[in-house]
């Protein structure tokens, strides 16, 4: 299956149930460089053996720096890459970020794609036109918005992926169940994620549902100046803990989802929903307690990109599949996260 997506950032062609193998299709080898990391090229160095070039940067969110900008960007140099030159980016959310922002800004632009390899790439990072780099402690400060010229989505890659990493993805599953589909919130329950690892063709249509939610969201507000910022959802406080306690992306969501819960219940959504999630994040074995230090998490917290004066943008819930903005108070905010961790403790 496969369909095309216009944005004003320029038109995506998503390819599911793809295959690597095939990618001429889409490119010419001999003009594109890869970007991927140390993991994937171990795994799967035999596949890009066409290819004009391949740059491979350590792996681990550690490394999505300016630093390693400035490698990819001395490594194309040497490759006397230019204009016309296609970056493929392979491998997950770290990659394909890396990937974005280089094509956007070497020499001002040039084509690229991407390959997500994880679970979490695929239903999430690699989509949306957000490309982003890390500087000190602040995720993403650093980014452009703008579009890859396909996303080929291939299963395949899936089967040398760690159980915490499936885990890892299902996080952003959950998230688009919390804020639009109540339906799949209901399927998740029923399933697990070997449920999952069994089933190809289910888990392609995951993945399809989930990329359609996300092209909704981002075709309606690319820029994110509105219904866009709905996504956020768990990331709010969820960076913070990634930052702080050196957790996965997705394990520190769903605490962060965990925390935004507590803060919609202030807003009139049913405890029960808390309850509900909570049950959901463990059957896809993500964390519900962590115990961090409560200043550290303000401290990021009070630096992230959403803060609006004294306070920062949270998305709470209404209930399961409908969710709004609320700004709230760095004190209330506090309050939330010292509950919730002192709640981990026990």
């Amino acid at each position: 299956m496969q369909y095309s997506v216009t944005f004003p950032g320029g038109s995506v062609r998503y390819l599911f149930n793809g295959s690597f193998e095939h990618i001429s299709q889409w490119l010419n080898p001999r003009e594109c460089i890869i970007i991927t990391d140390s993991h994937v090229n171990g795994l799967y160095n035999q596949l890009f053996t066409d290819f004009k070039a391949v740059i491979t940067i350590p792996a681990g969110e550690e490394h999505k720096n300016f630093s390693t900008i400035l490698s990819i960007t001395q490594q194309l140099l040497e490759h006397q890459a230019h204009r016309k030159t296609t970056l493929l980016g392979v491998g997950g959310g770290m990659a394909t970020d890396i990937t974005g922002f280089i094509a956007s800004v070497y020499m001002r632009g040039m084509p690229f794609g991407y390959v997500p390899t994880s679970l979490l790439g695929m239903v999430d990072a690699a989509i949306g036109g957000k490309n982003g780099v890390n500087i000190g402690l602040q995720k993403n400060l650093l980014g452009t918005i703008a579009q890859p010229k396909f996303i080929l989505f291939d299963t395949a890659f899936l089967g040398t992926l760690p159980g915490t990493e499936w885990s890892n993805g299902f996080a952003e599953v959950i998230k688009y169940a919390c804020l639009f589909d109540k339906e799949l919130f209901t399927e998740l329950a029923e399933r697990d994620i070997q449920y999952y690892k069994k089933d190809n063709a289910v888990t392609s249509a995951l993945i399809a549902r989930c990329a359609d939610w996300k092209n909704k969201i981002v075709l309606a507000d690319e820029r994110e100046s509105g219904m866009r910022k709905l996504l956020n959802f768990g990331h709010t406080a969820g960076h913070a803990f990634e930052t702080v306690c050196l957790i996965p992306h997705g394990h520190a969501v769903a605490l962060g989802m965990l925390v935004a819960c507590r803060l919609s219940a202030q807003y009139g959504m049913s405890e029960t929903v808390t309850g509900q999630l909570q049950n959901l994040l463990q059957q896809y074995s993500l964390p519900t307690t962590i115990q961090a230090d409560t200043d550290e998490l303000m401290r990021v917290l009070t630096m992230d990109k959403k803060r609006d004066g004294d306070g920062v943008d949270f998305i709470l819930l209404k209930e399961i599949g409908k969710a709004d903005i609320h700004n709230i108070a760095f004190n209330n905010v506090r309050q939330a996260l010292a509950s919730f961790i002192h709640a981990g403790n026990h």
